[in-house]
């Protein structure tokens, strides 16, 4: 997905948000089970050694990691606004 895509597709939920909800997006912390999983996963990987169910999950939890990421950045900057 391109920049602009993304842009497109996240800035009307972020203007939607009210303070709060912006906040809670900022304080979001992925949970201690899951990063234990991307852990892992990013392990095999770099020994070669996914399996094709694991690349999979591996690459939709990066996905989500960068969703999540940039869905942070836009939240600060609305807040700081």
């Amino acid at each position: 997905m391109s920049t602009a895509s993304l842009d497109g597709l996240l800035d009307p939920l972020a203007s939607s948000l009210d303070p709060t909800a912006l906040r809670q997006i900022v304080a979001f912390q992925i949970s201690p089970e899951v990063q234990a999983r991307v852990d892992y996963l990013a392990s095999r990987a770099n020994d070669g050694e996914l399996t094709p169910d694991e690349d999979a999950e591996y690459e939709a939890l990066i996905d989500a990691a960068d969703l999540i990421a940039v869905l942070k950045l836009k939240a600060q900057r609305r807040l700081a606004a």
